[in-house]
């Protein structure tokens, strides 16, 4: 898998502000940006974009997925 299909996978079910991602096809690093994160803590956050990979996790598609999950306003503080 591309990071441009990660990419595509997350946001078409997520709706994101931002959306990173780096790797090397099983092992990714992301930081997405949402505003359905507002008031989740960071195992919900985590759940959300869990959820719109499906199977892939399952079947061994996409391995590992280290995750940064922000709402817009954390986003922008960090900036």
């Amino acid at each position: 898998m591309t990071a441009d299909e990660l990419k595509s996978i997350i946001t078409a079910n997520l709706a994101c502000e931002h959306c990173e991602l780096a790797g090397d096809g099983r092992h990714w690093d992301a930081t997405i940006v949402s505003r359905e994160f507002v008031g989740k803590r960071l195992i919900q956050r985590h759940q959300r974009v869990y959820a719109t990979l499906g199977a892939k996790m399952h079947t061994d598609e996409v391995h590992a997925l280290s995750m940064k999950t922000l709402t817009p306003a954390e986003w922008a503080a960090a900036q």
